[in-house]
């Protein structure tokens, strides 16, 4: 491990290549096990013999792959993501930010308010309102926030599913897991987003980064979509995944 990278060599591949073909051994082998930090760039640099330019090539690369995430102030640390290769993705029905979230959701902390009808709400819920219940859903890992989804339906699809909105408890189980076993279809769109689009801000999840936004219409009928999320991830911790067959 300790042979410079830059030292005469056959192979004509580019050197953060190299150092990437590297680090990914180690990463697969256990040398880095998950949740680790990997050295600092400056000693990660100093030991492959490559310049800091280089050696971010290859990061940047293990970090597209779903390896390795950049945590801002504290360095880079491994994922989970490669101990299990079997992992649902966004292909089957199902709440997707559990999908997309690596980190462990300790709590839920919801709520609700009542919303007059406006052009948008008509536009994603596709279907004749009389009024629009909005939720927010807080998603705690440890002692911080770590993702945000904002949930609209009607009040008729509140009376249809026979929803009490005085039981939370009932109200997030609908919204985490229920919603998704009655659904028959969803419909997802991906975006990238630097700022969450809600008048409801109780929680700051992000310092100025980007997110993952995942707009998301769920379907119990083919008529109309029963509720509408917004899901938000930051970056950091975000890992979309698609498996697909032939």
């Amino acid at each position: 491990m300790n042979k410079k990278l830059n030292e005469p060599t056959k192979n004509k591949q580019p050197l953060f290549v190299t150092v990437y073909d590297r680090l990914y051994k180690q990463i697969m082998d256990g040398t880095f096990p998950p949740d680790s930090r990997l050295p600092t760039e400056p000693e990660l640099a100093k030991v492959f013999g490559v310049s800091r330019m280089t050696l971010r090539q290859a990061l940047s690369l293990l970090q597209e792959d779903g390896l390795v995430k950049n945590i801002h102030g504290k360095g880079n640390f491994i994922t989970k993501v490669h101990q299990n290769e079997n992992k649902i993705g966004l292909e089957k029905l199902g709440n997707p930010l559990y999908k997309c979230f690596p980190e462990k959701v300790d709590d839920v902390e919801l709520s609700l308010r009542m919303e007059l009808v406006t052009d948008y709400s008509v536009q994603v819920l596709n279907r004749p309102l009389t009024a629009v219940v909005a939720v927010d859903r807080w998603y705690m890992s440890g002692n911080k926030v770590a993702a945000y989804a904002f949930t609209i339906m009607s009040i008729e699809a509140v009376s249809e599913l026979e929803l009490d909105l005085q039981n939370e408890k009932q109200l997030l189980e609908m919204l985490e897991t229920e919603v998704y076993e009655l659904a028959n279809s969803s419909t997802i769109e991906i975006k990238r987003s630097h700022s969450i689009n809600t008048p409801s801000l109780k929680y700051q999840i992000f310092d100025g980064g980007d997110c993952d936004l995942i707009l998301e219409s769920v379907y119990i009928s083919d008529k109309y979509p029963v509720v509408y999320n917004k899901y938000y991830i930051p970056t950091e911790f975000s890992q979309i995944r698609i498996n697909t067959k032939k």
